[in-house]
């Protein structure tokens, strides 16, 4: 019994840490604002009547290490936001005024204290519909 009960757990832990977009990184999204450590209004993509948008990461596991959000549009760095992770649990975010002419994809890196690329995330800006 003790073993089933065993090997439940570890096949819950297993399917929860594989919804994670990362093994350190336990939510990694895009939102219009954050309010008391938690992102509000998730988005995927928006339009430029927003003038500025967060992206918000929960580390796990990485107590002691810098990690750095890297934001990038048309390839090029438009601005990179370190954090030290002070803490087991860690949640960081950062955010980018935009530019109503910045329209297309933008892509935040987040990367490791090494450069190593941990994740990718991506969104739409486009223009507002009249």
């Amino acid at each position: 019994m003790k073993k089933i009960i065993a090997l439940l757990f570890l096949l819950l832990v297993k399917n929860v840490l594989a919804q994670w977009p990362h093994e350190n990184i336990s939510q990694a999204v895009f939102a219009k604002s954050v309010e008391n450590r938690a992102p509000i209004e998730i988005v995927t993509e928006v339009d430029d009547s927003l003038g500025k948008i967060y992206f918000f990461t929960n580390i796990r596991n990485l107590t002691g290490d810098k990690v750095t959000h890297r934001w990038l549009y048309q390839d090029k760095v438009k601005a990179e936001i370190s954090f030290d992770i002070k803490g087991k649990r860690w949640r960081v975010w950062s955010s980018k005024n935009l530019w109503h002419t910045w329209t297309g994809q933008w892509k935040v890196e987040v990367v490791n204290q090494n450069n190593e690329l941990l994740l990718t995330k991506i969104f739409e800006f486009r223009k507002a519909p009249f």
